[in-house]
C-alpha cells in the first residue's frame, strides 16, 4: 500500500501530472544556480582573484569525477520507480537495499581513487602554478566528500521516484543555505581558506543526507527495510549497475567534451574566455526547466513503464514538447532584449571597454545557444525516457555523440574559425545527439510494447465484424 507521501504518476491527466512535478525541480534548480553563484562571489571577495581562479580551474574535473556519482544515482533511481508503478513493494525494497551496498562500495573507490591521485590530476591539467595550492585544497576536500554527495544524491533519487518532487527541492535549499553560511563562518570566521568552502559544501551535503534519510524512515513505511530486503542479490545488483553505470558514464563524457571545448576557448584569449563564461552563465539558468523536465520524464517513464502503459509515456513526451517549444520561443524574446544586460553582470562594468568588446560577444553566445533550444529540449526529453525505459546504454551513445561534436569543434573548428565555431559548439552537440536519439526512443519504445497510432488503426481497420 502507498502513503500520502508518495505520488502515483500512472493515473490522471500527463500535462498536470508533469508540470505539478517539474516546477519543483526547476525552482530548485534555479536555485542552485543562484546559490553557485553567490558561492563564488564569497571566495572571489574575501580570498582574492588567485584563489577564486584555483577554484574555477577545478570545475572540469568536479564534473567529470561528481557527474559519475550523481549519474549512478539517478540511474538507480529507475528500478525503484518501476517497480513503484508495478505495485511491487518487496522487490522496491530489494532494490533499495542493494543500492545501499553498491552505493556504498562505488563512493569508497571513487573517493579513494581520487584522494590518492588529486595531485597528479591536477598536474595533467596543466594547473598554473600560482593557482594550484588553492585548486588543491579545495578540490581533495571535495573529493573526501564524495560519500555524502552520493549519499543526500541516492536518497534524493529515491524520494523522487516514489513521485515527491516537492521534498527533495526543501532539502536541497536547506543544504544551500547551510552551504553559503558555512562558506562565510569556514572562511571568514575561521579563516580557512578555500579549503573552507570545500568542508562548507562537504557538511552540507552530510547534513542534508541526514535529514533526508529520517525523513524517508518516518514518511515512508513502504521503505521500512528488514534484514531480508538488505540481503545482497547479485540479480538485484546487476540490474542496478547496468541503469547507473551508463548514465554515470553519459555525464562523464560529457564532461570530456566540455573540457575539449574550453581548452579551444582558452586558446582564443581573455575576452572570449570571458565572453563564454558570462553567456554560459546565463544559458545555464535558461536551460533549468529543460533540466527539470528530463528528470520528470525519467520518473514518468519508469513509474508507467512499470504499470504497463507505454502510452502514456508517448502523451507525456508530447506534452513536454509543447510545454518546451513554447518556452523556447519565450525566453529566446526575453533574452534579445535582456541578455546581454544579464551577462555584463557577470563581467567587469568599471572599465567600459570591457562591456563594449566582451559584452556583445556574450550576448551572440548566448542567441547562439538560444536559438537551439529545441534541440536541446529533445535532448533532455528523449534521453531521460530511454532512460527511463531501462536503455541506459543507448544513452550512453548519445552522449558520446555530444562529446564528438565539441570535440570536432574544440580540436578543428575554433582554432580555424574562432569564437563564431564556439558559439555554435553545444549547439551541434545537441542535433547530433538527437539524430540518434529519435531513432532509438521509437525503438525503445516498441521495445516496451508501444504501438504508434497509426499501427493502431490498421490493426483495427483489418478487423472484420
Amino acid at each position: 500500500m502507498t502513503d500520502n507521501h508518495t505520488r502515483d504518476l500512472t493515473v490522471g491527466s500527463p500535462m498536470k501530472l508533469i508540470l505539478s512535478f517539474m516546477l519543483p525541480l526547476t525552482f530548485g534548480l534555479l536555485f542552485q544556480q543562484f546559490y553557485s553563484m553567490v558561492d563564488t562571489v564569497v571566495v572571489g571577495k574575501f580570498l582574492g582573484v588567485d584563489a577564486l581562479a584555483g577554484v574555477g580551474s577545478t570545475g572540469s574535473i568536479n564534473f567529470l569525477v561528481l557527474g559519475l556519482c550523481n549519474g549512478v544515482c539517478a540511474g538507480f533511481a529507475i528500478p525503484v520507480a518501476q517497480k513503484f508503478g508495478q505495485k511491487d513493494f518487496e522487490g522496491l525494497r530489494r532494490f533499495v537495499g542493494n543500492m545501499i551496498w553498491l552505493s556504498t562500495v562505488i563512493a569508497l573507490m571513487v573517493t579513494l581513487v581520487t584522494t590518492l591521485l588529486c595531485r597528479r590530476i591536477l598536474v595533467w591539467m596543466d594547473t598554473p602554478t600560482d593557482t594550484f595550492a588553492y585548486a588543491y585544497d579545495y578540490i581533495f576536500v571535495i573529493f573526501l566528500g564524495i560519500p555524502a554527495t552520493m549519499l543526500y544524491n541516492l536518497l534524493s533519487g529515491i524520494i523522487r521516484s516514489l513521485g515527491d518532487s516537492k521534498t527533495p527541492l526543501y532539502f536541497l535549499i536547506l543544504s544551500s543555505l547551510m552551504n553559503v553560511a558555512l562558506d562565510i563562518v569556514f572562511i571568514l570566521g575561521l579563516r580557512m581558506g578555500v579549503a573552507g568552502a570545500g568542508w562548507a559544501t562537504l557538511l552540507s551535503q552530510l547534513i542534508s543526507g541526514v535529514l533526508c534519510l529520517f525523513y524517508m524512515a518516518r514518511k515512508f513505511p513502504i521503505l521500512h527495510l528488514t534484514r531480508e530486503d538488505l540481503q545482497f542479490r547479485p540479480v538485484y545488483a546487476g540490474h542496478l549497475l547496468t541503469m547507473g553505470l551508463p548514465m554515470g558514464l553519459q555525464y562523464s563524457i560529457t564532461a570530456i567534451g566540455s573540457i575539449l571545448l574550453q581548452t579551444a576557448v582558452n586558446g582564443l584569449g581573455a575576452n572570449a574566455m570571458a565572453a563564454v563564461t558570462a553567456g554560459s552563465k546565463v544559458s545555464m539558468l535558461c536551460a533549468c526547466p529543460f533540466d527539470a523536465m528530463g528528470t520528470t520524464t525519467a520518473t514518468f517513464a519508469g513509474q508507467n513503464l512499470g504499470a504497463g502503459k507505454p502510452e502514456r509515456i508517448h502523451q507525456g513526451i508530447k506534452d513536454c514538447t509543447v510545454l518546451g517549444v513554447v518556452y523556447s520561443g519565450v525566453i529566446l524574446a526575453a533574452m534579445y532584449f535582456l541578455g546581454e544586460s544579464l551577462t555584463s553582470m557577470f563581467l567587469d562594468t568599471k572599465d567600459p571597454a570591457v562591456l563594449e568588446t566582451i559584452a556583445p560577444l556574450s550576448q551572440q553566445f548566448l542567441l547562439t545557444n538560444l536559438v537551439f533550444y529545441v534541440p536541446l529540449l529533445f535532448v533532455n526529453l528523449l534521453r531521460f525516457t530511454i532512460q527511463g525505459l531501462g536503455f541506459s546504454e543507448l544513452a550512453v551513445v548519445a552522449g558520446v555523440f555530444e562529446m564528438v561534436a565539441r570535440g570536432v569543434f574544440g580540436i578543428c573548428l575554433v582554432p580555424w574559425l574562432g569564437f563564431r565555431a564556439a558559439c555554435f559548439a553545444s549547439p551541434a552537440a545537441w542535433v547530433m545527439a538527437d539524430i540518434f536519439l529519435f531513432p532509438a526512443y521509437f525503438y525503445c519504445m516498441k521495445k516496451r510494447g508501444f504501438q504508434p497510432e497509426r499501427t493502431r488503426i490498421r490493426r483495427l481497420s483489418s478487423v472484420k465484424f
